[in-house]
């Protein structure tokens, strides 16, 4: 089941184990438990403090183990075998269940711990989804935290029945006791701050007790990472207020136009990213959602921008690199079905419909790469392209025109997602050279027609192009004076991490230079 490296440095990690740990298996006659049993006789031999035992419960799912304290009612569970991105999430269960500290901050496991209440979550997530683990690692170790909540995880296409049953169509989907509790991406700090509910008001008067920035960046993607970088290698406080650090990267597959770094992942660099940040001395608050900007009275004066949980920051400078975000279609029935067969996010969800029929809205890169990916997993993919021809490159077309299962219609207008009994069953679209409209029986329907920027709390505050996007120079100077922008945002043509990272550093610098041309009152 593992191959000898990683077998090497799993054993080393189960010698950091500090308390016994059992695991407890269910299984089945299947194929898949099989595997199961394979894995974990593979794992237990790897420390003393481990030891194996089957169970013959009736009430729990099959296959799936869990990896229990000895003596104590802390353990978490799997259903089905955490490989693929989940392999980390059972290397860290192991660890944190037998005892081995967490890296999360001593005030969030504090909050952990006070949480009062029973909570017993179960998490759907599959193992291609680059999002999931995030998931899965927050309640695993809020599981091990407090003895009041109650984790499960559970692999959605191994499950597919019980998948259908609760009309799970989008990964990770959290259930809280039996009912649900939250779609998509949320880091631990995310999770706590919701079952907290004086969470927003204390952070709020922790931010309103900082002193000002020199410079303070908005948005923690490959932009504002790169500005703070710059900016406090300067030697000045410098801030970075973001809803997640990392944005919309997190949620990026493979990477592979990053010179010098011929492939990686999205979670992989935001993670090297925060890493390299954390280096200087930079003030990352995360889940932080600006609402609105107050330009300083004067040249030089400080700037405000309020945040959403009532909190107010100040600075010299600003730098806004708030990214973007997916675009959506805007046509009748898209909203009313999102997360129940439509989708943003193929690599995440995609598992979820196999052996389904499924269409891709879009013929850019995106669209092709995510039509391409699908046609391995699902039964059948149309792709729909609004111009005339797609505009992906000429190699991914090629690839794409290739797969049996694949149909491109192009100069297609969907113009409606239909469905029945709260789930898709398909869409209608126009052709638009003959103005006749036809329907596509299918189960999903991805969407990738590229981005729109997050600005619409500047609005009236800043001087925006007609798409919204923050207009800037070639200093990355925006309308007002010690404001800066940079990124997916702003007006700067090809939306690409590289460039992003390097007009966040611009703007960074940009922001010094007007710092010393503009002394603090």
């Amino acid at each position: 089941m593992l191959d000898a490296n990683i077998k090497g440095q799993l054993k080393a990690y189960m010698e950091k184990l500090q308390q016994p740990i059992e695991l407890v298996a269910a299984y089945d006659d299947s194929k898949k438990s099989q595997e199961l049993k394979q894995l974990l006789e593979e794992i237990e031999p790897m420390s003393e403090k481990i030891s194996l035992r089957t169970e013959d419960s009736a009430d729990v799912r099959r296959p799936s183990f869990a990896i229990n304290r000895v003596g104590t009612d802390i353990g978490v569970r799997f259903a089905g075998i955490p490989m693929g991105h989940e392999f980390t999430s059972l290397v860290l269960a192991l660890l944190q269940v037998g005892g081995h500290p967490s890296k999360a901050s001593q005030e969030v496991i504090q909050q952990i711990q006070e949480l009062d209440g029973e909570f017993e979550f179960e998490t759907y997530f599959s193992l291609s989804c680059q999002n999931c683990p995030d998931v899965v690692q927050a309640f695993n170790l809020m599981s091990v935290l407090n003895p009041n909540i109650k984790h499960t995880s559970i692999d959605g296409a191994l499950f597919q029945d019980e998948v259908e049953q609760r009309e799970v169509m989008a990964v990770p989907s959290v259930y809280l006791n039996g009912q649900p509790w939250g779609q998509g991406r949320m880091t631990l700090e995310e999770v706590v701050a919701r079952l907290d509910t004086n969470s927003a008001e204390k952070e709020a008067k922790k931010i309103n007790q900082k002193d000002a920035f020199e410079v303070l960046v908005i948005g923690g993607g490959p932009a504002g990472s790169a500005a703070a970088i710059y900016a406090a290698r300067k030697g000045i406080s410098t801030g970075i207020a973001a809803e997640r650090f990392g944005g919309q990267v997190a949620d990026t597959m493979g990477i592979e136009n990053l010179i010098s770094v011929p492939y990686t992942e999205g979670p992989k660099l935001v993670a090297a990213m925060e890493q390299h940040v954390n280096e200087y001395e930079v003030d990352i608050m995360n889940m932080q959602r600006a609402e609105k900007l107050i330009p300083a009275a004067q040249t030089g004066g400080l700037h405000e921008v309020k945040l959403a949980n009532g909190g107010s920051l100040k600075a010299r400078t600003v730098i806004l690199s708030t990214g973007a975000r997916w675009r959506q279609m805007g046509v009748p029935g898209e909203e009313e079905y999102r997360n129940k067969g439509v989708a943003y996010c193929p690599h995440c969800d995609g598992p979820l419909f196999k052996g389904k029929r499924v269409a891709v809205i879009g013929g850019g890169n995106s669209g092709v790469e995510a039509a391409i990916d699908l046609a391995g997993i699902v039964g059948h993919v149309t792709l729909i392209e609004f111009g005339e021809q797609m505009r992906a490159d000429d190699v991914l077309q090629k690839k794409l025109r290739s797969l049996k299962n694949v149909e491109i219609i192009t100069s297609g207008q969907t113009t409606e997602i239909t469905g029945e009994n709260g789930k898709v069953n398909g869409l209608t679209y126009t052709d638009r050279n003959t103005g006749e409209s036809h329907h596509v029986a299918l189960e999903g329907v991805f969407v990738q027609i590229g981005l729109v920027p997050n600005t619409e709390w500047l609005k009236g505050h800043i001087e925006l192009s007609q798409h919204g996007e923050i207009i800037v120079n070639d200093r990355n100077e925006t309308s007002i004076p010690g404001v800066f922008a940079a990124g997916d945002a702003t007006t700067v043509p090809y939306k690409q991490i590289v460039i992003s990272m390097g007009e966040g550093s611009k703007a960074a610098l940009s922001a010094f230079d007007f710092l010393i041309r503009n002394s603090a009152e």
